[in-house]
């Protein structure tokens, strides 16, 4: 079964979300505090596969738990609820782990949509579910291993999500291309995504966060300033140097 761990604590939004999760074949574990969401995590030994995490609740808030939960798990996937209002709040779950957020008021296709989106790349981490057994992606000092979708830099190994994972194998893939923000969503969300760039934007500062230096003087994700950004380490190869090392 397709695990979904639910932390809402309005109990009307609760029952909508866990009804039409379980109508498009979810097993829906839900609770009403962050306390027992935890609980729960340690309950199915991190058997979870998608959380879905309200921001405002009493005691530890959704933020402090989405952070938590990204600790114990890279492959999770980490979706909040919120309202519009909640825009600082929206940023800072993204920069903490989360995957996507959802705005209250959302109809059920919109859940569903974002949640099967979000699903779709944690089964990609699943044993036995990838098709390139072994094959790797060099670029640089970093290499991408296409079956357990991991991340190294000069061997050593990085903790990326699966979005992030995502976002650089695109990269790497265009190596040297300037890549809008548009086919970047696209690409990484789906066309049929319901949110706003900016959702790309604040990934693309994690990843740098992760891989760069100096992430406020990024050299392998270059900006493009009003229009996206562009993956520079075939550059900086020719050039004969990797953040002022010769290689």
């Amino acid at each position: 079964m397709k695990r979904i761990l639910v932390c809402e604590d309005e109990d009307a939004i609760r029952d909508f979300v866990v009804i039409n999760l379980k109508r498009s074949g979810y097993d829906v574990v839900d609770v009403s505090n962050a306390a027992d969401a935890m609980d729960a995590y340690v309950h199915y030994g991190g058997m979870i596969d998608v959380a879905l995490l309200d921001i405002m609740m009493p005691g530890m808030d959704g933020s402090e738990l989405c952070r938590w939960l990204r600790q114990k798990s890279s492959t999770m996937g980490i979706i909040m609820l919120s309202a519009k209002s909640q825009e600082v709040d929206k940023i800072r779950c993204l920069t903490q782990g989360a995957d996507d957020y959802v705005t209250k008021p959302f109809s059920p296709s919109e859940l569903v949509a974002r949640v099967d989106a979000v699903y779709r790349r944690v089964a990609l981490t699943v044993p036995g579910k990838a098709t390139d057994d072994g094959k790797t992606i060099v670029s640089g000092p970093f290499t991408l291993n296409l079956k357990n979708r991991t991340l190294h830099r000069n061997g050593v190994p990085v903790e990326i999500t699966q979005v992030e994972y995502q976002l650089l194998e695109y990269f790497i893939e265009n190596s040297g291309s300037a890549l809008d923000r548009k086919s970047i969503l696209n690409h990484i969300w789906g066309e049929d995504y319901f949110g706003d760039l900016k959702i790309v934007d604040v990934n693309i500062r994690r990843l740098r966060m992760k891989i760069e230096q100096d992430p406020s003087s990024p050299r392998y994700i270059a900006t493009i300033w009003g229009y996206g950004y562009k993956w520079c380490v075939d550059e900086l190869a020719a050039a004969g140097e990797f953040n002022g090392e010769q290689v």
